[in-house]
């Protein structure tokens, strides 16, 4: 883990600071968690079983919608949020490392107040939730990862950029939103959706310390490497789904096998003609394959 811990910033192009006021058209609702406040949306049927959602590096709460309107039609209640530093919750002046992400999804949860629960994660989203799933297994009902990150051997930025917090900060302030653009074109596989996406994302980008979140998130947050997570979730012997987008970009189709080998998951499903987004772009695929796991788990429970 990085020992930087980079001084907070504001990037060009963020003009906006976040508050009550620029957050009062918002749909939604806030709390105030121990390191700052939270954007989450609790919808759906209120006797239905809690789906709780989490995103990925860039993605506010919105990603979600389409998935989780489905979710709410086949009965669940869900809860997705936008995790620190994305979206419309708070921009916290901290090292964004996993123990912050963690405490903020434990955190949530225990508000809402709701176990157990069926913990879904996409992307970076899918690391916290299997971390969250070593910390707490009692709360957790399901658990479903989309497009997995941390089977990658090297990490998202140089080593040499990583290891100077002086360096970093500086590519962060100059390049930062460029390669933000460029990671976002190879999210998804449509065109459409890729517009979509990135109107989605560049509006919360317009918020002080957007990109020193992403930055302080590529240099201590560990989105490599993770064999031994996995190797961890696999043993804890959650029921789990595993899904994948055929033309994933992001985190290729060939990191199946191993993440199959190392999680044993009980249910496993490629989506074909879709991207490293497929909750966002095949949102009424991945809740059929989320209801279904979910029905099967439930018969499995009541057989034993």
């Amino acid at each position: 883990m990085n020992t930087y811990a980079m001084s907070y910033f504001a990037a060009p192009g963020e003009g906006r600071k976040l508050g009550p006021l620029s957050r009062k058209a918002l749909r939604g609702s806030f709390i105030e968690l121990s390191d700052g406040v939270t954007h989450y949306e609790l919808a759906g049927p209120e006797t239905g079983e809690l789906v709780v959602l989490i995103g990925g590096l860039t993605i506010p709460l919105f990603y979600w919608d389409r998935a989780a309107a489905e979710l709410q039609r086949r009965g669940f209640r869900t809860l997705a949020y936008s995790c620190y530093g994305r979206g419309y919750s708070d921009r916290v002046n901290a090292r964004y490392d996993e123990s912050l992400f963690a405490r903020q999804l434990a955190e949530l949860t225990c508000a809402v107040g709701v176990t157990p629960f069926h913990l879904v994660g996409t992307s970076m989203g899918a690391l916290i939730a299997m971390i969250h799933a070593g910390h707490h297994p009692e709360t957790l009902a399901t658990l479903s990862l989309a497009g997995p990150a941390g089977l990658a051997t090297k990490p998202g930025l140089p080593l040499w950029i990583t290891r100077s917090d002086r360096l970093t900060r500086f590519v962060a302030r100059s390049l930062g939103r460029r390669m933000l653009i460029k990671h976002l074109d190879h999210n998804v596989a449509e065109q459409r959706s890729a517009a979509e996406l990135k109107s989605m994302i560049e509006d919360a980008f317009q918020y002080e310390g957007s990109l020193f979140a992403v930055f302080s998130t590529l240099q201590n947050f560990g989105l490599a490497a993770r064999t031994p997570l996995y190797e961890a979730t696999g043993a804890l012997q959650l029921p789990t789904l595993l899904l994948w987008g055929r033309q994933d970009r992001v985190t290729p189709i060939s990191q199946l096998d191993n993440a199959r080998r190392l999680i044993q998951p009980t249910r496993c499903h490629v989506i074909e003609e879709c991207g490293h987004m497929a909750p966002f772009e095949r949102p009424c695929e991945v809740a059929d394959h989320i209801a279904a796991f979910v029905a099967s788990s439930a018969s499995t429970r009541a057989r034993t």
